[in-house]
């Protein structure tokens, strides 16, 4: 079957209903025949009362799957795990090889992964068709389920091989997607976002998530020019974070819990594959908060893991966020390769680090880079810390092979692998579509494994 929520469930306290019956009672099989109180059919969702539990629905299942999931894999964690933001120090193929560039289609929790993203995207798709009919009012809220949908297809294109398909339910009908190649999913991402703009009515919160959206996929996309206009009007102190609580595991801030516990599964790396960046700077970048600790990773033999500050187990994450506006616009004008634009783009990462932070940050060090190359080299790392742990770096290390002509080995984590690990890093730069998909006969693999 394709990866598909057919119910909706609703939290609610675990004291609402207590059902007791023994065994010497003699109750008959009817009597535990109950309706779970907790799960909405279809029937109950398709009314003016169901519309909102429905919404409240896809919106957390668009934060489980962003930043949230005790059971870890989310998008922050996969994405920077497959890149060189994290790796891991677990003992299952799951999440050691993302992290060695070398995956297989049948790696469980990467299929748990897949199917939340769709599950986020194809509720979002549902909820929006309710709220039009039931519930058309404050009309922001359909522009938001809109700009979530929006971002899942863009995480989509981001991780996975060209190829993933996109199946759904029509009249209560599910039906197969066609495999679609990253550009498509692309414009598929843009038009969602375009409808979140236009659904947005006069909320400012869903148009600049909007914007930011339709920026980062034209970026993606290689419109640069296009993408700074998307974002001009974004102010540098907008963010819009999800929200996370200990009501659940579900709940729980993901990132966290994969990074700061004890016996933790995965861990801040540092200068990984010989690219990767210097995360772990003394003292420690504002941007990048980290402490030393004694931590031992799951696998008993990763010790001294330092532990991330920028997450608590109920602290936000940022799904956009205003500094990432003007991070499109510096690259927008570095495409004019020249030295006025150079010193230009180095002007504006200081002035970000004086207005995106508080405290503000000092300057970088010297003057502006002299070549391209070294210009962008400089706009990616800056970028990479601002966007820390954000679901941005794996999408970024793809396009700087795509857009900016580097090999992936000279950008991807290669060489040997680290202690206790052996081997070598493989050649992946992206994810794989899940063996299960197979259930959808009109997927065969994935088309390519471009980035």
């Amino acid at each position: 079957m394709p990866f598909l929520s057919v119910s909706r469930r609703v939290i609610r306290p675990a004291s609402a209903i207590l059902l007791a019956c023994g065994v010497a009672a003699g109750c008959s099989s009817s009597t535990l025949e109950i309706t779970d109180p907790d799960v909405l059919n279809v029937s109950d969702y398709q009314t003016v009362a169901g519309a909102t539990p429905l919404r409240l629905g896809a919106l957390q299942d668009f934060q489980n799957v962003f930043s949230g999931n005790l059971s870890i894999e989310n998008v922050v964690i996969v994405t920077g795990n497959i890149s060189d933001e994290i790796y891991s120090t677990d003992t299952f193929d799951d999440r050691l090889f993302p992290n060695q560039r070398a995956m297989v289609e049948n790696l469980p929790a990467m299929d748990g992964f897949y199917r939340n993203l769709h599950r986020a995207r194809e509720g979002a798709t549902q909820a929006i068709l309710v709220l039009q009919k039931f519930a058309p009012t404050p009309v922001q809220n359909i522009g938001e389920l809109y700009a979530l949908r929006g971002y899942t297809e863009t995480f989509f294109a981001e991780t996975y091989c060209s190829g993933v398909p996109f199946s759904g339910q029509k009249d209560g009908v599910t039906y197969f997607g066609d495999p679609l190649t990253t550009a498509q999913i692309y414009s598929r991402a843009l038009a969602s976002f375009d409808s979140a703009l236009a659904s947005a009515g006069t909320s400012t919160t869903v148009q600049n998530l909007a914007r930011i959206g339709r920026g980062r996929v034209l970026l993606n996309q290689g419109q640069f020019a296009q993408a700074a206009t998307a974002v001009s009007g974004v102010p540098t102190s907008y963010k819009y974070l999800t929200a996370h609580s200990t009501s659940s595991g579900r709940q729980e801030n993901g990132v966290w819990n994969a990074l700061s516990i004890a016996n933790s599964r995965y861990a801040i790396v540092n200068r990984e594959g010989g690219n990767g960046i210097d995360w772990l700077r003394t003292p420690a970048d504002p941007r990048i908060p980290w402490t030393p600790s004694t931590r031992v990773g799951f696998n008993g033999t990763s010790t001294n893991l330092p532990t991330q500050g920028k997450y608590a187990r109920t602290g936000s994450a940022a799904v956009a966020e205003g500094v990432e506006a003007r991070l499109i616009e510096l690259e927008a004008q570095l495409r004019a390769d020249t030295q006025e634009a150079r010193d230009a783009v180095f002007a504006g990462l200081n002035s970000l680090r004086s207005t995106g932070i508080t405290p503000a940050m000092a300057p970088l060090p010297g003057s502006a880079p002299t070549t391209q190359a070294a210009a962008v080299s400089l706009l990616f790392e800056e970028r990479a810390i601002w966007l820390y742990l954000t679901g941005h770096r794996l999408g970024d290390l793809r396009r700087l092979i795509r857009q900016y002509g580097r090999t992936a080995n000279a950008v991807f984590p290669t060489g040997n692998l680290p202690s206790p690990l052996a081997g070598t890093y493989g050649n992946d730069v992206n994810a794989p579509v899940p063996f299960d998909e197979r259930n959808n006969p009109k997927f065969k693999g994935c088309l390519d494994r471009n980035p």
